[in-house]
């Protein structure tokens, strides 16, 4: 349950933690890679790698919904969580969100039990698919040790089932499945925000429930406050300030800039970022074989070990 869950523990954070978080990440970067570096407008500012990550997160959406097999909604949900968590303690002058933004999905698919091979994903990457195998498996886990192996996420996905559920039980309204498009558009562009990062599932698809109602000239609040909070009112106040924020997290998304600043961006990215992770850097490819050269070497050593642990049984 959310209540006892590392998501609760681990990952939901005020607003100004968040801040913080991105703030310190992006100064710690450019302390260490930018001793040597005069003007400090060659790095990107936290604004900036704000932006960009926007940008990315509309790809990763965009890359599940035209994924074959059709990809189930929850899958999504989770991808968008280790995005956004792993941006929190990361900078992308680190790791290239595109590089990323894959593996956060390949892992979510296998975390949710959507049972697709390495080889059945990459058909769905545009380019090098190969290359694109080599980024994803060998960032995996990467990933998994900075979400500290707390892959378990509560989407929004099963409260919304309950309280329709109730809906159709306590409630007089006809037929509340027509709320279920207001409802996925909602949580399409609640993934946008920071919503998952800062309130509870539940808090979520009630904001989506009552969102969807709102659209669809139906009132619920009777049912909110009679039904759902009759015997927890002190609860009542706390849940509605909540509610009405992250209809107005979900309200005011922040337009895009244009192409051209994208664009501006993307290419200072690649001039600032981190080329010891970076796999067309001739640095990386240095680092990679070094690394293979070690665990083949340690391969060839416990080889060895137990050919002598086998010679001996037989004296």
């Amino acid at each position: 349950m959310y209540a006892n869950s590392t998501q609760k523990r681990n990952w939901t954070l005020t607003a100004d933690e968040l801040i913080n978080l991105r703030v310190k990440h992006n100064q710690e970067f450019i302390a260490t890679n930018g001793a040597h570096i005069d003007n400090q407008s060659y790095f990107l500012n936290p604004y900036e790698e704000s932006i960009l990550l926007r940008q990315y997160e509309l790809q990763l959406k965009e890359f599940c919904k035209r994924f074959e097999p059709q990809m189930p909604p929850y899958v999504l949900g989770t991808a968008f969580h280790y995005f956004k968590r792993f941006y929190l303690y990361n900078s992308t002058m680190n790791y290239h969100p595109k590089e990323i933004l894959a593996t956060c999905v390949y892992l979510a698919s296998k975390t949710e039990e959507f049972n697709i091979s390495i080889q059945q994903f990459v058909s769905n990457v545009k380019g090098d698919r190969n290359k694109a195998m080599e980024i994803i498996l060998s960032n995996e886990l990467l990933l998994m040790k900075e979400l500290n192996f707390n892959l378990t996420i509560h989407n929004p996905f099963r409260p919304i089932e309950g309280f329709l559920i109730d809906i159709k039980t306590r409630c007089e309204m006809q037929n509340p499945d027509k709320l279920r498009k207001g409802i996925d558009e909602f949580l399409e562009k609640s993934f946008l925000t920071d919503c998952c990062l800062i309130y509870s599932p539940s808090q979520i698809a009630l904001a989506a429930v009552l969102h969807a109602a709102s659209k669809a000239q139906e009132n619920l609040d009777a049912y909110v406050t009679d039904s759902l909070f009759a015997n927890s009112t002190q609860m009542l106040k706390p849940l509605i300030e909540a509610v009405r924020k992250i209809r107005s997290m979900v309200k005011n998304i922040p337009e895009m800039p244009d192409k051209n600043t994208i664009k501006a961006l993307e290419k200072k990215l690649e001039r600032c970022r981190n080329q010891n992770y970076n796999p067309d850097a001739e640095v990386y490819k240095q680092r990679q074989l070094r690394e293979l050269n070690e665990d083949d070497e340690e391969e060839d050593t416990n080889d060895q070990d137990v050919s002598m642990m086998s010679t001996s049984n037989f004296e």
